[in-house]
Formats: C-alpha cells, structure tokens, sequence
C-alpha cells in the first residue's frame, strides 16, 4: 500500500521549491570562503555565536560520534527563533541536505537552509532510526530529577541557558531544537527512542544563513547516546562525551548574486478582529 502524501507540499515559486543549484554551488565551490570563526564545544558544555546573513556554518564532529543540540534565534530579535513542530511538518521529522529549518510565527520564513551533511546517505536503518532529529527535543535536569530524583546540572537545556547569557537571553528563550548527528524514530508502540550516532571524526553538517542569526550548541551530556541514559541499565556515558567543533565563513560575493534574506511571512491581518473606530474617524 502506497504511503499517504505529505500533508504540506510545495507549490511554484513558494519558499518550499527552493533553487537547489544556488545552494549546490555553495557546498562545492569552497575555495573562496574565508573562515571567520572556529569554536570547540568542550564535552559536556554549549557555546553560543552570532552568523550574518549570507555566512555559512558548519558544526563538526572532530574526534568522533557526539550528539548536539542546536537553538537559533534571529539576532535582533530573539522572539523569532527555530520552530520545530512546524519544520518537521514543512521539512520532515529529520532533516539534511537543502532543507530549511524555520522561524515561529508570526515571522514565519527560513533561518538556515542546510548546503551540505556528511551523513545525507544514512537513510533509514533496521529500527527506522534517521540522522538529524526533530522529532524529540534538548534533555533538561527537570525531567532527570522526576526520573531519577537527583540533580545533573549539564543536560542540553542548561548548558545552552548559560552559553546565550552572554547575549542577554535567559533559560525562557531555550527552545525546542535540532539534535544534530542523533538518530531517532518511534518503535512499534509509538515510542520515541534514541540509538548510538552514526558520526565519525571529520563528519558535519553545514548550514547557509538565511538572516543574521544568534547560534547555540550543546555537546549532550549523553555523548554518543550508544549507552542507556535511563531506566535499570543506566550507565554514566562520560566516556563516550566527546566535544564538538563550529566553524563560520565568509562567502565570495559572487556567490550570492541575486540571492536576499526572505522577508517575515506577509500575512497581515488581525485574525478577524477589527479595532472599534473613534467618533473623529470616517
């Protein structure tokens, strides 16, 4: 039996038919990019940094398999920042190259579009497990104390509550994020689970910036997540936490020609409410 179709298509000329050549010759023509930044996300840690629009970023694996948990916000207003939900609903529950991860409402458009994934071949394993997880969200000491009832104050969620201090964010602008080299699915009972990642030293995944962006990456405290995290068998994965690596380009400008950062969505009504008129209006 067929599958159902997807619930959300592209139509002509919408943000979801994107021009897949402009983004293929970024991927391969590299030798004019100049690299502005580098950054290692020690184990067990986040680190945040901003990227322009037109910028590329590329998060590496540099010594071997390591989850991480992206949050991106746009960097003049952190009130527009990656939605999750609705990405996996426009993109897929997984995501790779070309792409696009996108803002909440009401801006509405693409924050990055992915250029290139070392792992874009994964596919889906024997347990129906894909690379580059939408689906389930950062681990916070929240749920670890009602699991466990001890605290561990280096999940996901904290690590990136102290990596955006610096920029004047606070844990209520954490959100819901891409796990980067993870790989998830739902088991026969609808479950979400999590199995060990695929990455080797040398792995990435490159991002284009579609609007000046503020960044954020946690190494999970869960590593590689090829040991269980909870429950009877749960073991401290510290030896399989490795750090992860950022690195940030400048692009040539003639790169770029005719491309511009989408504007907010163009939805401008009041979602049916009409404002009472004074007596001095017409």
């Amino acid at each position: 039996m067929p599958s159902p179709p997807a619930a959300y298509q592209a139509t002509e000329g919408s943000a979801l038919a994107i021009d897949r050549a402009f983004y293929d010759r970024i991927a391969i023509e590299t030798g004019g990019r100049v690299r502005r930044d580098a950054i290692t996300v020690p184990i067990r840690s986040g680190r945040a940094w901003e990227v322009a629009a037109g910028q590329v970023f590329r998060i590496t694996a540099p010594e071997g398999p390591q989850v991480g948990d992206l949050n991106l916000w746009n960097r003049h207003d952190p009130r527009e920042r990656l939605w999750a939900s609705r990405t996996r609903q426009l993109q897929g529950a997984h995501v790779s190259t070309h792409d696009r991860l996108w803002s909440t409402l009401p801006f509405l458009r693409p924050m990055v579009t992915i250029t290139a994934d070392s792992l874009a071949g994964y596919g889906v394993d024997a347990d129906g497990g894909r690379v580059h997880d939408l689906l389930g969200t950062r681990c916070d000491p929240y749920v670890n104390r009602m699991l466990t009832g001890q605290d561990f104050h280096f999940h996901c969620h904290s690590n990136l509550t102290r990596a955006v201090l610096p920029f004047g964010l606070t844990e209520f602008d954490v959100h819901d994020v891409l796990n980067v080299f993870q790989v998830t699915g739902l088991n026969a009972d609808d479950m979400y689970f999590m199995s060990a990642s695929p990455a080797r030293a040398g792995d990435y995944i490159e991002f284009f910036a579609e609007i000046d962006l503020l960044c954020a990456l946690s190494a999970c405290p869960g590593g590689d997540l090829s040991v269980p995290l909870w429950g009877p068998e749960a073991q401290d994965p510290l030896s399989v936490c490795r750090p992860l690596g950022v690195e940030v380009y400048d692009l040539p400008p003639a790169l770029l020609e005719g491309w511009s950062s989408p504007p907010r969505a163009a939805y401008a009504g009041l979602h049916g409410l009409r404002a009472e008129r004074g007596a001095w209006e017409a």
